[in-house]
């Protein structure tokens, strides 16, 4: 039998009884966390509705599993608007097993990835107006199939033009819950990712550096 007296089962009092009785809050706790285990890509809170049981209130449970993690190794993080198991931070160094060469984005796609974060939604031409310069045919390109950034809507404006946006995969790789999350002038700074000559937006320069490029060679990496 189901406890109706039991306060961590939240229960819709119009809805209509199911066949089965709702698992406790503790029994709903395990089954995200087994999802979110098995999963590779974070979760949405929606497919894990669809995925547990009638009746399962999925928001008290990761209420619940976040903060039963907290200060733990792996943590229960937001990722726009799906949900994973992360490595906490400081010990992220545990799982490198080889060096990884850093290769530095080029200023170009520096700036244009910067530009649709602190700016999305945005247009090509809209970014060509901050920067200053005409964008390179493979910038965006580039940058779309890296993953971090995707098609948003298109603008209702003469022609429909489409907008950029950044992808929860940005938001994952940087640790990020929302784009409102993104570093200030200061930290982009002392990261290494923002020179002295501050963020796009006044003209920089009169053409586009990747321009004069050797043929093959990408736009997105400096050497």
């Amino acid at each position: 039998m189901t406890d109706d007296t039991d306060p961590t089962v939240a229960r819709d009092p119009n809805a209509t009884p199911g066949l089965f009785p709702v698992p406790p809050m503790g029994e709903q706790e395990r089954m995200i966390e087994a999802i979110l285990f098995a999963s590779a890509e974070p979760v949405s809170a929606a497919e894990l509705a669809k995925r547990l049981p009638e009746g399962c209130d999925v928001a008290e449970a990761l209420v619940h599993l976040r903060s039963r993690y907290a200060g733990r190794g792996v943590h229960l993080v937001r990722v726009g608007d799906g949900w994973a198991m992360r490595t906490a931070p400081d010990l992220g160094w545990l799982m490198r097993t080889e060096q990884v060469e850093t290769r530095r984005l080029s200023r170009a796609a520096i700036e244009t990835l910067a530009i649709v974060a602190y700016h999305a939604p945005v247009t090509r031409a809209e970014i060509e107006e901050i920067r200053g310069v005409s964008l390179s045919r493979g910038t965006i390109d580039q940058l779309m199939e890296m993953g971090w950034i995707r098609f948003g809507r298109r603008r209702l404006t003469p022609g429909r033009p489409l907008t950029f946006v950044v992808t929860d995969a940005f938001l994952d790789h940087f640790g990020l819950e929302t784009a409102r999350d993104l570093p200030g002038l200061k930290e982009l700074r002392e990261a290494g990712l923002l020179d002295s000559r501050g963020m796009p937006g006044a003209p920089l320069h009169d053409a586009d550096e990747d321009a004069d490029a050797p043929d093959g060679q990408s736009e997105l990496f400096e050497d």
